[in-house]
């Protein structure tokens, strides 16, 4: 593991100005159900999200943001189809590799803060896909399958914003589903509320995720169900390729989004998104039609 003096870090506002933090928690590992309660500081850290230090300064979380701003993300790398029963909802067979797209790091979106939804991308298309998310502690490349886990800085919970239309519509996409742009508009990768060391989750197989829209459950399945585990992710996608310091890697999302229900229940204009996963806590968004 990438070694941080750090267990759970957070990016929060104090009196008008953004501080990063780890949070000062008791029984609720939850940032966000703890800033909800109310009255929940942080210890102020100096330096960035990589080499930061731990001093013993608190603060109040005003406001709590996403972990991770767009300047810390060179790029976020996406693995599709990566949940057995998503894949049986698509009908589809499980792919022999890794399925990857990219999305810029203009995507990157705090928690809390609303999600703009452009005009092109508005009607009966608009998906959500709650995720787990590996956030690169060093820059490698060709990392050895059983050495991946090293290369982690920490995991949270994210948001992999989807407009069906531009992603499978022939009308749109063609005769190939394309991926990338229906994924990538601004703000389309919520991520928080916060990011959890890897000494706090040696094992990211051992999680559950759950997504509610507007409360309701819609996903609700462990991280176990992943075809394709963390390790021979890292592995696969830095084979010729150099995996930078602060890439954020979507695992892949699990069955219940909206696109594969009989009668699809896509997101409209002020829906509430929330993506909890264990041990990270609940990412919440509101979508919000420009």
């Amino acid at each position: 593991m990438t070694t941080v003096p750090w267990k759970r870090l957070i990016r929060f506002v104090n009196n008008g100005k953004i501080y990063l933090g780890e949070p000062v928690l008791a029984s609720e590992v939850d940032v966000a159900k703890a800033h909800a309660q109310g009255g929940l500081k942080a210890r102020v850290i100096q330096g960035s999200v990589f080499d930061g230090k731990v001093t013993d300064e608190e603060l109040a979380v005003d406001e709590l943001l996403g972990p991770l701003t767009a300047a810390d993300v060179p790029l976020i790398k996406c693995v599709g189809l990566n949940y057995m029963k998503h894949i049986k909802e698509g009908g589809r067979t499980p792919p022999p590799y890794p399925s990857i797209f990219y999305k810029p790091s203009t995507c990157v979106a705090d928690h809390s803060r609303p999600v703009p939804i452009p005009k092109l991308a508005q009607e009966n298309q608009l998906d959500y896909e709650g995720e787990l998310c590996v956030v690169i502690g060093k820059t490698g490349k060709n990392i050895r399958e059983e050495d991946a886990l090293s290369y982690v800085l920490g995991y949270t919970s994210g948001n992999d914003v989807s407009a069906r239309t531009w992603q499978r519509d022939p009308k749109y996409a063609g005769g190939v589903p394309q991926w990338c742009f229906s994924k990538s508009f601004d703000k389309y990768a919520p991520l928080g509320p916060q990011l959890v060391s890897s000494e706090v989750i040696p094992d990211p197989s051992k999680l559950h995720l759950q997504t509610r829209v507007n409360g309701e459950v819609r996903q609700d399945t462990p991280t176990d169900d992943l075809l394709f585990n963390v390790p021979k992710i890292i592995s696969f996608i830095s084979q010729g390729t150099t995996l930078e310091k602060g890439t954020v890697i979507m695992t892949g999302t699990p069955s219940g989004v909206a696109m594969g229900m009989p009668t699809p229940k896509y997101l409209n204009d002020g829906d509430v998104v929330e993506v909890e996963i264990s041990e990270i806590g609940t990412l919440s968004n509101t979508m919000k039609f420009e």
